[in-house]
């Protein structure tokens, strides 16, 4: 590595550590059902919405009618934008003439969006009409997000509230979520990004003469559709002058910023933020990171004034660096070492003065490097999805940690809320694990641990790895699922293993080089998507239940501290333990395989 890889990374470091306490602390205040300075300035608005809607504020609700609330909400939400894609041609703001997704490929993005996945089957500037951007998956983008962070406020109620059979109100959840903070986060985040030159417009497509001409060269297909063979069998191709380009438009700096903030993903246009209209500069790629880990950060600090003990959100923060800072610079390292491969041939890898050096196939030279795989590790870390390079090309090393990091449960920041209630269940389990070493009933935040929480916890960690194995094993077993791999032997079973794990950790990056626009695919990630979403938030709700229904134990000798640097090594080794073992077997059939095959 080079000395301006470690300082991209500690600066990166550094400026989140310095934001994450005020961003914490204004959320706490937003949440908060005590007057303060934040929902004096907006509770006209939010007591609106609520005479509006019918909502009755001081209404609380037991964690099984919070479930169903926010079951009906997303489900509604899901046909919606089922419905919008099926219906596009004939909607207004659709300049290009989109026509209508396919049923199989229109399912796959509703669920992907409303499961705040965001995988991307479709292409965005060649599918979607700016209606559907906007009016779809934009509000998805931020519905979803707010429904994360409602289901982790159940769950800290679950914790801090005593002999209570409530959790809360979903829809005031829902409301402060979105009004007080992913709204005007996402208003400063969009005006930085305006100001790099990312686009926010509604013109049309606009076509510009090349500088030079170039060729295309392309089959021939007849009426219906089926490439024209010649008398040998060979595909016909003819050949063409390309004098223009077309440049897409749209208002993508709206959408950006709530993409990044709200750690949806999906891009805009189809090569996300490696696309120069959605991440132009140096200094936009920046904010784009920062923006990803934020809110995940910032919640840490939330969680701890909730509870009463900052020094509890600190510990889940410094357990999720401990984990996060050596795998960004075991990935950055891996990129910067070059391909293996290449290392017997004339090709210079070595950083110098005149080039970067390292492994630049699938890496926007605007981003270098460094930019790109500390971008890698924090959209894979965080469940957000966006990308800025393609990771089928990085190195197998490169390439291992994103897709383990996803593997993990993507509770290393994670999504807004469900990566930070995803993490409490790993603590849950490690304060067990603990108290079978010391013959104590487990006690987290007061709340003794019993069986049905252990339960629930189980769930919550073990349904992403089931999902990942068994879909993966179908693909592999399935003609349908190799049919779209792009490389033969183990790199095409990362391929595979990438996108099943992509989906069902609710991240939605791809790796690339895998066709997943198919029936199967699109059904198979769906169903991985909508699972692993909404299971996990029923067993995290159903744990804040039996939480909040107990008493408070007061702290003793024998009561695990949960703030020292025991708990966090214990908690980082929970994670990673579970992790290793859960996918080791199947990380060795694809990217360590390749690894040894390209070393030997």
């Amino acid at each position: 590595m080079t000395t301006f890889d470690i300082f991209q990374v500690v600066l990166f470091v550094g400026v989140l550590l310095v934001l994450i306490k005020p961003v914490g602390a204004y959320m706490a205040l937003a949440f908060a059902d005590t007057s303060n300075g934040v929902n004096r300035v907006g509770g006209k608005v939010e007591h609106l919405l609520y005479r509006l809607s019918g909502v009755s504020a001081d209404d609380q609700m037991s964690w099984k009618r919070y479930a169903i609330a926010m079951l009906l909400f997303n489900m509604a939400g899901l046909f919606l934008l089922y419905a919008l894609q099926r219906v596009q041609q004939w909607l207004p703001l659709n300049p290009q003439h989109f026509d209508a997704l396919s049923p199989d490929l229109a399912m796959n993005t509703a669920i992907s969006f409303v499961s705040n996945t965001n995988w991307q089957a479709y292409g965005g500037e060649n599918t979607m009409s700016y209606l559907t951007q906007m009016v779809g998956l934009a509000v998805q983008n931020f519905l979803s997000a707010a429904t994360g962070i409602a289901v982790l406020l159940a769950v800290v109620r679950g914790f801090t509230r005593r002999s209570a059979d409530s959790v809360g109100n979903f829809w005031v959840d829902m409301t402060r979520s979105t009004l007080y903070v992913l709204l005007p986060f996402s208003l400063v985040v969009a005006l930085l990004l305006s100001s790099q030159g990312v686009v926010q417009n509604f013109k049309n497509y606009v076509d510009v003469p090349l500088m030079q001409n170039t060729t295309a060269v392309e089959t021939v297909k007849d009426a219906a559709g089926n490439t024209v063979k010649d008398a040998q069998g060979k595909d016909v191709t003819k050949s063409s002058t390309v004098s223009t380009q077309t440049l897409p438009m749209g208002p993508a700096a709206s959408q950006i910023a709530i993409k990044q903030l709200g750690t949806n993903g999906g891009g805009f246009f189809n090569a996300n933020s490696a696309h120069p209209y959605e991440n132009p500069t140096p200094f936009s790629n920046f904010i784009e990171m920062l923006a990803i880990f934020l809110i995940p950060g910032g919640l840490c600090y939330t969680f701890g004034s909730m509870v009463g003990d900052r020094r509890q959100g600190w510990a889940i923060l410094a357990t999720m660096l401990l984990i996060f800072v050596p795998l960004a610079f075991g990935a950055i390292a891996a990129e910067q070492a070059g391909n293996p491969a290449l290392h017997g041939l004339a090709v210079d890898q070595q950083a110098s003065a005149l080039q970067a050096g390292g492994n630049m196939e699938g890496k926007e030279t605007r981003f270098g490097i460094a930019a790109s795989g500390l971008f890698s590790t924090v959209t894979t870390a965080a469940s957000c999805g966006a990308v800025n390079n393609m990771h089928d090309s990085l190195t197998p090393l490169g390439g291992l940690v994103p897709m383990w990091l996803m593997q993990l449960g993507e509770v290393i920041f994670g999504g807004v809320g469900c990566g930070l209630y995803g993490m409490l269940a790993f603590a849950v389990v490690a304060v067990f694990i603990a108290g079978l070493m010391v013959g104590r009933t487990p006690e987290y935040l007061g709340k003794k641990i019993e069986a049905h929480e252990m339960k629930m916890a189980s769930l919550a960690v073990l349904v992403p790895c089931a999902l990942v194995v068994i879909c993966t094993a179908i693909a592999v077993m399935t003609p349908a699922g190799v049919a779209g791999v792009g490389n033969p032997g183990a790199h095409s079973f990362s391929e595979i293993l990438y996108a099943v794990s992509s989906a069902s950790n609710n991240n939605g990056s791809a790796f690339g080089g895998l066709s997943a626009n198919t029936p199967f695919w699109n059904v198979l990630l769906g169903v991985c998507m909508y699972l692993s979403r909404f299971l996990l938030a029923i067993a995290m709700l159903a744990m804040a239940g039996s939480l909040a229904a107990k008493r408070h134990v007061p702290p003793s000798a024998g009561t695990l501290p949960t703030h020292t640097p025991l708990f966090v090594t214990l908690l980082a080794c929970v994670v990673v333990v579970v992790g290793a073992l859960t996918f080791l077997p199947a990380l060795a059939l694809g990217p360590i395989a390749e690894f040894l095959m390209s070393v030997r």
